[in-house]
């Protein structure tokens, strides 16, 4: 048991506690107090939040949704990914702006566990050039990106024996007066029989490509299909037998509202942060730019005392950037979700 306050105090001390500890703590915060409150303390917590404990996870999808120019989104992955040192797990981006920001990924994605990349401007051509270093892929998320196809899908699944979801969910409007095809729907089921769960809303794929899917992924265990107007399931035995296996299947109607089953839940709550949702737009212009010393604490620094300054009230490095965080409107809470 603990004795008097003073030594109880004494026991609870930040100071106490080793770097690792503390920046298991710090990966529960979010992207801005990473970046804009945490270093501003003191020497050794900016050490700390530029560490790679702190970055093994990063979701920075809705600040992409608030920044429309694609080279922001671009300087914001070569800001963050290297301090992941390898050791990136998770990783959410939306709309990766072009090949050479998804090759600056597959180069930190050694350990690159969960993969959401939705609306991204990306090619076929560097998804078979870098597949190979996702190999410990156990999630992708391609949904919205309408320049890649089965050559992609097929890469992979060729490369990441462990993928079991996998979410390609396309706009209805994408689709309209396209022809069906099952060239995507194949590559999964030649590639990926190891899957549990696939997302294809809005597919163009029929029901011989979903009979191949079935057929070849035996481990499947859910399958969206909403949307999917050239597939047609009633009767199919084959279907039938797999649904007493337990897999459930989605669509291919679309309902009016989601399955609640299925159905993430939605934020009501506008944020109240009002120093936090003004960055970008009062103290800082439309392009995004930093203030002096910005770059050196994200982009060059080592994590060596030299590097950083002992008084952060006065350092405005940080102060730059321009973030904000996005709410979703909520009247898109029900029903198919609007285009990202």
């Amino acid at each position: 048991m603990c004795g008097g306050g003073r030594e109880a105090e004494e026991l609870r001390s930040w100071e106490e506690l080793v770097p690792d500890v503390i920046g298991l703590i710090f990966s529960k915060l979010s992207l801005r107090d990473l970046l804009m409150v945490v270093p501003r303390v003191c020497r050794s917590w900016a050490e700390v939040a530029a560490a790679p404990y702190c970055w093994q996870n990063i979701d920075i999808e809705e600040w992409c949704m608030m920044h429309s120019k694609l080279d922001q989104v671009d300087r914001m992955l070569r800001l963050l990914l290297p301090r992941s040192s390898g050791s990136l797990r998770q990783l959410s981006v939306y709309a990766v702006p072009d090949d050479n920001s998804f090759a600056f990924i597959a180069d930190h994605a050694s350990s690159l566990e969960s993969l959401r990349i939705p609306k991204s401007q990306l090619s076929d051509a560097v998804v078979v050039q870098v597949a190979a270093k996702f190999q410990k892929l156990k999630l992708l998320d391609m949904s919205y990106c309408e320049s890649i196809g089965a050559e992609a899908l097929e890469s992979f699944g060729r490369h990441c024996k462990s993928l079991v979801s996998v979410k390609r969910t396309m706009h209805p409007m994408g689709v309209l007066s396209k022809n069906p095809q099952d060239d995507e729907a194949l590559a999964i089921a030649r590639t990926m029989p190891q899957i549990k769960h696939l997302e294809m809303p809005y597919g163009l794929l029929t029901t011989a490509g979903v009979r191949e899917i079935l057929s070849a992924c035996l481990e499947l265990e859910f399958l969206d299909l909403r949307g999917c107007w050239y597939v047609r399931l009633q009767g199919e035995e084959w279907l039938t037998q797999r649904q007493k296996q337990g897999l459930k299947v989605l669509g291919p109607e679309v309902v009016d509202q989601f399955d609640l089953h299925y159905q993430e839940p939605c934020n009501d709550e506008e944020d109240d942060d009002d120093e936090w949702n003004s960055i970008g737009d009062e103290e800082f212009d439309s392009d995004w730019h930093l203030h002096d010393g910005a770059d050196e604490m994200l982009d060059s620094y080592d994590g060596s005392a030299d590097d950083v300054s002992d008084d952060y009230e006065e350092d405005q490095g940080l102060d730059g950037l321009g973030m904000r965080i996005y709410v979703p409107d909520t009247n898109h809470c029900v029903g198919w979700p609007a285009t990202p």
